[in-house]
């Protein structure tokens, strides 16, 4: 123990390499972005919005259960074990995406592919925040999410040229086979364990900002103070839910909604690129940010500013790539100020003592989003059309800011 120090200059080693692993599992989701809707539809004529959208329903609802029970597999077996394990279930993906011969293994890759999910990120996420301790907790996630869904953007974004030179498969793919080797080669040869560090930072804390003590509750003690029974808590969950629903919303119908107002495969890379590019570059600043102004102000206005990406898009202001590219710029500037700022949240506002299984019930209700999104997405565009599937996710997004800002109270000020 006594060579186990809190601190980002302390652990700048680890961090790093925990920063590059969490790139390799952020360009395996980024691998979908722009390339498996149009799969659906050109490669197996799939007409239904529903069944197309199914892959990301079926990667939602496996990452959202998987990272509930991420945090207790990480106590008993260790992060690294985990981290390990993540990629062990991902190595079969990139060659079910690309050479699956039905739209079954798409949706089977996708399974695996949200176990692989809820496993790996998780532990990139818990580990960084116990190796810096409380102080800079908004900076690590920051850099944490920011080089995750960077890689997201820049994959979707080479994958869209990809296609567009080569075809939709599997060339795209080639990518994710190199994601998974170097992901599992730093996991296992370099990667270390940091659950020291957290039984070190539970040492010091004797309560939370939101009045959390030490003590190690069951995952249903848990489960229901971080869903509704903490205001705090509920406040950051059902806004991490309603972010990641946009993203769902947006994974599934922008390909087929911007192909189907005349924009080339190419433009359509850019639309799905410049989201999570902005997202994740975004969040180097809001991060650091959520530790200078707190975590409130960061949340409330991010909802805010992904309802007017919505209203951008679908009030089609301009022709409809800048209309895209804009109001993707604000989805992502948005989703950029929120997503750093929650976790720190839910960090400041659980005990050390089950911060990891309040992360896993937190990071449940936010990929749960992805499911509810793409749902939500396939059952009003298959009625109503996909712009109003655009509609609706702007209606929502405004309310859940609303909720932030009358019922959260800010974590920070009492660190």
């Amino acid at each position: 123990m006594m060579d186990v120090k809190l601190g980002l200059k302390e652990n700048w080693q680890q961090f790093t390499l925990l920063v590059l692993v969490n790139m390799m599992v952020g360009g395996m989701v980024g691998l979908e972005r722009t390339v498996v809707p149009l799969i659906g539809t050109e490669e197996f004529h799939i007409g239904s919005d529903i069944v197309i959208f199914s892959f990301i329903i079926a990667f939602g609802v496996v990452k959202a259960f998987t990272n509930l029970f991420s945090g207790i597999l990480a106590d008993k077996y260790s992060r690294k074990k985990v981290l390990i394990m993540g990629w062990l279930v991902g190595l079969p993906v990139p060659f079910l995406l690309g050479w699956g011969p039905s739209w079954n293994w798409i949706l089977f890759a996708n399974v695996l592919l949200g176990v692989s999910q809820g496993l790996a990120w998780s532990m990139t996420v818990n580990m960084k925040i116990d190796l810096v301790g409380p102080k800079r907790r908004g900076f690590a996630m920051g850099l944490n999410e920011a080089a995750g869904y960077g890689a997201v953007g820049l994959t979707a974004l080479l994958t869209g040229y990809l296609a567009s030179r080569y075809g939709l498969r599997p060339q795209p793919f080639y990518i994710g086979i190199a994601y998974t080797l170097v992901g599992l080669l730093l996991s296992v040869f370099v990667i270390r364990d940091t659950r020291k560090h957290a039984v070190l930072e539970a040492g010091n804390v004797i309560k939370t900002a939101s009045g959390e003590i030490a003590h190690k509750p069951n995952l249903l003690w848990v489960f229901k103070e971080t869903s509704f029974k903490n205001k705090n808590l509920f406040s950051i969950s059902q806004a991490g839910l309603i972010n990641n629903l946009n993203d769902g919303m947006s994974w599934g119908v922008f390909p087929l909604l911007f192909i189907s107002m005349g924009v080339g495969l190419e433009g359509v890379g850019w639309i799905k690129a410049i989201y999570p590019v902005v997202w994740g570059v975004g969040q180097i600043i809001t991060g650091p940010l959520a530790d200078k102004i707190g975590r409130k102000p960061l949340i409330v206005w991010g909802m805010f500013v992904q309802v007017f990406g919505h209203i951008v898009i679908g009030l089609e202001f301009f022709d409809p790539l800048t209309s895209g590219i804009i109001g993707s710029v604000l989805l992502g500037l948005g989703t950029a100020m929120v997503y750093p700022a929650l976790l720190a949240a839910v960090s400041d506002s659980a005990h050390p003592s089950w911060r990891a299984s309040a992360l896993g019930v937190y990071r449940f209700w936010r990929d749960i989003g992805y499911a509810v999104g793409a749902l939500m997405a396939g059952i009003v565009g298959s009625i109503f059309g996909l712009m109003w599937a655009v509609h609706i996710a702007g209606l929502i997004t405004l309310i859940s800011g609303i909720i932030v800002w009358i019922r959260m109270t800010e974590t920070k000020s009492n660190n």
